[in-house]
């Protein structure tokens, strides 16, 4: 009968669940305890997940001792990491905090200290390891919405409105600890309506927006773009509208809940108008793009284009877009967004000025 409970205690040991994870332990100056999940830690805040007080957020100068189980890489201030320089240069392992100094214990080698004042970030292991790994395929890290709306009237009139936009930003490294190398966006949004009366010509309205843009980072702030944009819009008599271009971008603001970069740079256009000669221009570009993240995960996005050509000065343009996406159930948003496009010269009969409206529901990609 011994014999039997010893082979059962063993196939316990060998094929049951593994012991639980010690958690991990703060302690403050104060001497009050938090224990927990320790998360990561940028320039003098530290993120601590806490079983009964939740996401904490303080900083080093108030923290005693930490201790974690996990493997964290420790990066100090003013580093700039390389992917092959990384695994050799950032210790990697589990960590200890006393006083002020950071020990990292890797699993196999001699310990490092880091002072917390020195250190830029602390981040978990797994997550350095794999930005510092080779670059991710083209189909990752893509972030954005997409976006659907309709209207149907059903009456004397019969009208149908369909609105559809897509968002979509990949920045390269995504990691916020890592200087970014590269960004890509593309926008599309399309509104297309029709009102039918009898006796009474249909009123359509056909309206379409792509853009492209690829930067380059020459430093954390500055940059080099290149842009594609199209635009059709029936309201305003034109046919398309194609612009290629490039220029430099600053980042005026970059703050975790908001971030504003400002463009100028050269572009060509050509205009198709409807019972018009098409024609070529020459114009500069100046714009803005902000993004601000505000209480309780509601987004606000605004993008401002302004071009004056060279060749033809009256023929300038304008594009202004805005919009707010509201947290509705798990990834879906409600979206409002607006999109006003000026020309100065449209054809006899359309108005300068085209302004659209749309209220929708946004899945969003992450």
């Amino acid at each position: 009968m011994s014999r039997f409970l010893l082979l059962v205690g063993c196939a316990t040991v060998l094929y049951g669940q593994a012991p639980p994870k010690e958690p991990d332990i703060l302690i403050f100056t104060n001497g009050e305890k938090l224990i927990g999940h320790f998360v990561k830690s940028s320039g003098s805040s530290v993120t601590f997940k806490s079983d009964n007080a939740g996401t904490v957020t303080v900083d080093w100068s108030k923290i005693k001792e930490l201790h974690s189980a996990d493997r964290f890489a420790v990066i100090r201030k003013g580093t700039e990491i390389h992917k092959s320089e990384a695994a050799r240069d950032i210790p990697v392992g589990t960590v200890a905090v006393a006083g002020h100094t950071i020990e990292v214990t890797p699993q196999s080698g001699t310990p490092q200290t880091v002072t917390t004042a020195g250190t830029g970030f602390v981040v978990p292991a797994a997550s350095f390891e794999k930005a510092t790994a080779e670059g991710p395929g083209f189909f990752q890290d893509w972030h954005g919405g997409v976006t659907g709306g309709l209207s149907l009237v059903e009456a004397t009139q019969t009208s149908q409105t369909y609105t559809a936009a897509l968002t979509m930003t990949r920045t390269e490294p995504s990691e916020d600890w890592l200087d970014k190398r590269n960004r890509t966006l593309f926008d599309f949004n399309v509104a297309y309506g029709k009102v039918t009366q009898p006796g009474s010509a249909d009123v359509k309205t056909e309206i379409f927006h792509f853009d492209f843009e690829r930067d380059e980072y020459l430093s954390k702030k500055l940059f080099l773009f290149g842009q594609a944009d199209f635009d059709h819009n029936y309201s305003q008599g034109l046919n398309l509208q194609q612009l290629y271009g490039g220029g430099v971008g600053y980042t005026l603001i970059q703050r975790p809940n908001q971030q504003l970069d400002l463009r100028v740079g050269a572009n060509y256009i050509n205009q198709d108008f409807s019972g018009a000669v098409s024609q070529g221009l020459i114009g500069i570009t100046f714009g803005d793009t902000y993004m601000r993240k505000m209480a309780h995960g509601v987004l606000f996005n605004q993008s401002l284009v302004f071009i004056p050509t060279l060749n033809n000065t009256s023929d300038y343009s304008a594009l202004f877009n805005a919009g707010l996406a509201l947290p509705t159930y798990k990834r879906l948003s409600t979206s409002v967004n607006m999109l006003d496009t000026f020309l100065n010269d449209p054809p006899a009969g359309f108005r300068k000025n085209s302004l659209q409206l749309s209220v929708g529901l946004t899945y969003v990609v992450r």
